[in-house]
């Protein structure tokens, strides 16, 4: 990474790093994402083999209590987020905190059809989704995320 794209990063790094404590600290809640459904997702570094964590929005599976659903929308940005990518080299060393509940985890990218349907499902309950889709030309992924309990 260069030293712009380092300091690029900052803002995001603290803003995630104070959203991490204010979630743990809250039993899983973070003010300025109001009512929205959050998780922890922890992965390992494609290239670094470091421990990330990112908060992030997920979508419960109706059918299925150990599986969520999560976005790689990176707010309409045309690449992918860097979670996304340690997920497709890692997709099995994964954690997940839901509230105070940690869990191992295992992610799938959904293939179409079923990831349209997600993701449609996740743009109608927040419509900042859409416009996330609407800002890029990229399909934005949608991984299933399934507890091991």
């Amino acid at each position: 990474m260069s030293p712009d794209q380092l300091a690029d990063s900052e803002p995001t790094l603290s803003f995630n790093e104070k959203n991490i404590v204010e979630f743990r600290a809250s039993h899983g809640h973070v003010a300025s994402f109001g009512d929205a459904p959050l998780l922890l997702l922890t992965t390992t570094g494609a290239k670094s083999g470091k421990q990330r964590t990112n908060p992030m929005m997920y979508l419960a599976d109706a059918g299925d209590p150990n599986r969520y659903f999560v976005f790689a929308s990176y707010a309409g940005a045309d690449q992918n987020p860097a979670w996304f990518h340690n997920i497709v080299a890692h997709p099995g060393d994964l954690e997940v905190e839901i509230g105070d509940e940690r869990h191992h985890a295992n992610a799938e990218i959904l293939p179409e059809p079923r990831r349209s349907e997600v993701f449609s499902d996740q743009a109608s309950r927040y419509p900042g989704f859409a416009e996330y889709q609407e800002k890029t030309s990229r399909t934005i992924p949608v991984i299933a995320l399934t507890l091991q309990r």
